[in-house]
Formats: C-alpha cells, sequence, structure tokens
C-alpha cells in the first residue's frame, strides 16, 4: 500500500465533500454566518492534531535532543511556522485560527460561541467533558471528538493521517469551491479577510503543506503494511467526520430558512 491507494481508498468520500449540497445552500449573509460559525471549530482543532504532531515529530522538551527523522522534523517545523504564524492581510503575525476569528468578526458573525468553548476547555482542563457537555450540534461534537480521541490514542501515523488526508490534501479542492461560491453570492460585501485566509489556505496546501504532509506518511509507515492500513482507516473517518460537519451545518441553514 502507498499513498496512491490511500487516495483511491478515499475518493468516494472526497467526491461527497466536494460536491456537498452545503456550498449551495450559503446564499445569504445570514446563510454565511451559520457556516462560519460551525466551521470555525474545524479551524480550531486542526491546530492541535498539528501541534501533536510536532511534539511527536520533533523535541519540544527540555533537555533537547535531536529526533530520529531529520525529514519529517523539518517537514512538520515549516508547518507549523506558516499555521502558527504567518502574515495577515494587512502584514500582522497570526495563526490561521486568529485570522478566522477576525474574519468573522469583520463581517458580523459571532464568535462568542466558540469563545465560550474555549473558555469551558480551560477551566474544566478536560477537552472530552468540554465537548460533550457543550451545547454544539451531535456531528460538530462527534467530529472535534474524533480529532482528539486520535491525538491522545493514536500512533504518530494516525494522527498523520488524520492531518494530512482528512485536512491538508482536502482543503484545496474543498476551498476553492468554497470561494467560489462566496464570491458569487456575495460580491457587495466585504469579505477581504476571509477571502484572504481561504486563499492562504488554498496556496499552501496545495503547493507546499499538501506534498510535505505526504511526504511525512511515506517517511513514518515506508514498506510497513500495517502503518498503511492504519493510515487508510483513520483517513475514511476522518473524512466521514468532515462529511457529518458539513451535514451538520447544512441542515441549520434548512432549519432557519425553513422558519422563515
Amino acid at each position: 500500500m502507498n499513498i496512491e491507494s490511500i487516495n483511491q481508498s478515499i475518493q468516494s468520500q472526497k467526491d461527497i465533500l466536494l460536491h456537498h449540497p452545503l456550498y449551495q445552500k450559503v446564499q445569504t449573509i445570514e446563510d454565511l454566518h451559520h457556516f462560519l460559525e460551525s466551521h470555525v471549530y474545524a479551524v480550531w482543532d486542526f491546530m492541535s492534531l498539528l501541534k501533536a504532531l510536532q511534539s511527536k515529530l520533533t523535541c519540544t522538551s527540555t533537555p533537547w535532543f535531536p529526533t530520529v527523522n531529520t525529514e519529517t522534523r523539518y517537514l512538520i517545523n515549516e508547518i507549523v511556522t506558516a499555521e502558527e504564524s504567518d502574515l495577515t492581510l494587512d502584514g500582522h503575525r497570526q495563526s490561521h485560527f486568529e485570522m478566522y476569528l477576525e474574519a468573522m468578526q469583520d463581517c458580523g458573525a459571532n464568535t462568542a460561541e466558540v469563545e465560550q468553548f474555549l473558555t469551558s476547555i480551560r477551566s474544566l482542563n478536560n477537552i472530552f467533558v468540554a465537548i460533550k457537555t457543550s451545547e454544539l450540534h451531535p456531528n460538530i461534537k462527534a467530529f472535534l471528538d474524533f480529532t482528539f480521541r486520535v491525538i491522545e490514542e493514536g500512533k504518530t501515523h494516525e494522527i498523520a493521517a488524520a492531518f494530512t488526508f482528512g485536512r491538508e490534501d482536502l482543503i484545496p479542492s474543498m476551498f476553492t469551491a468554497i470561494l467560489k461560491n462566496f464570491q458569487a453570492s456575495f460580491p457587495e460585501t466585504d469579505l477581504r479577510k476571509l477571502i484572504y485566509y481561504f486563499e492562504r489556505h488554498i496556496e499552501l496546501d496545495a503547493d507546499e503543506h499538501g506534498p510535505m504532509a505526504m511526504q511525512m506518511i511515506s517517511e513514518l509507515c515506508s514498506t510497513d503494511a500495517q502503518k498503511w492500513k492504519e493510515v487508510e482507516v483513520v483517513s475514511i473517518l476522518a473524512l466521514e467526520k468532515r462529511i457529518g460537519l458539513w451535514d451538520a451545518i447544512e441542515e441549520s441553514i434548512s432549519l432557519k430558512t425553513a422558519m422563515v
């Protein structure tokens, strides 16, 4: 098994995501707010997947010792730098999550719910309790729970699978579909920061991070058939959880429309 065979295994889930009816449902600014207020959780938990990989593949403790695989060390540190400290539209340094929050605020979306959720994580000091006791849609809870179960219980190559095939490899095509719809539906709305966020991800993930993540998977699995199988299983689950997230957002928009 290799990268090509994994891609073949997950193609049906990717096709569902790339042609999901959600994209066509975002027609009004209220619909856009619904989308952003739910999608923000995927923007946030992505950073935890990334930092989990950094802790596994580089030395983040003292005393420092060099990790065994110099190539994966380089790859993950390069991705961390861009994701955690990228240049904003106006030339400042921010994480992509912070960029997303600012873009939400700029177009009038509500960030209070996600900020309250992060506060509850800090106060409870337990991500799983925070997810379970939140008032989030069950599919969003399942999406987050899967991410942190993989982080807590998964082997390094399984975390890398959720990161690579559930996020980095998927994002350029998926975000391109989202961006086209936004630009068509909201030509009069100032979405500069939001569009910059999506365009930046498309650029980085397609040209740099996606290929780096694929290389990381190949380095971690090498010729180990069992590792490749575990990567396949986690990748399929990660995409199914993303489909569930998209279903939840579409449902919330449809329910809102039906009540009008």
